[in-house]
């Protein structure tokens, strides 16, 4: 019996790099919509910086949120889709209303965390798996939100 999916990996594997992928699909989901929330509501002081980095930051995670549904497929799985999947699986927990700048962006690094710690976890998961697809995209997103990371905690000059 071949133990391989369609893109020749193991089928045990892909389940378990599927599943942990599902979870990274939900925590980016929330990611995004606190995203979207910080953009709609920011006041105060830093209002035209943050609101621009917000909205660049919600449009890279739509664009992540898509290429981990497709790797889900691609995998010979089906990414989950409702919300309350998300809300159940990830880590990361749907913000209040947040105008104050310094406590969203606080809660982004918070967020930057979360996903960076799981995507080295997939990372691992598909070195084992030799699943040199998902282990390019976690490299290239802990690469970019590494940056990312520094240059939200130079703001709060951290």
């Amino acid at each position: 019996m071949d133990n391989t999916n369609a893109i020749g990996l193991n089928k045990e594997k892909a389940d378990h790099l599927a599943e942990k992928l599902n979870e990274l699909l939900a925590n980016y989901s929330i990611f995004y919509q606190n995203t979207r929330g910080y953009h709609w509501n920011i006041k105060g002081e830093k209002f035209f910086e943050l609101h621009l980095k917000f909205e660049e930051l919600y449009n890279d995670l739509i664009l992540k949120i898509d290429e981990v549904a497709e790797r889900i497929l691609t995998l010979g799985h089906t990414p989950k889709h409702n919300y309350s999947d998300y809300r159940s699986i990830s880590s990361i927990k749907e913000s209040n209303q947040v105008s104050d700048g310094i406590n969203a962006v606080e809660e982004l690094l918070k967020s930057f965390q979360i996903t960076i710690i799981l995507q080295r976890n997939i990372l691992t998961l598909a070195s084992e798996a030799d699943d040199e697809g998902t282990n390019a995209l976690m490299s290239d997103y802990i690469r970019m939100q590494e940056k990312l990371v520094w240059m939200y905690s130079s703001f709060l000059d951290k």
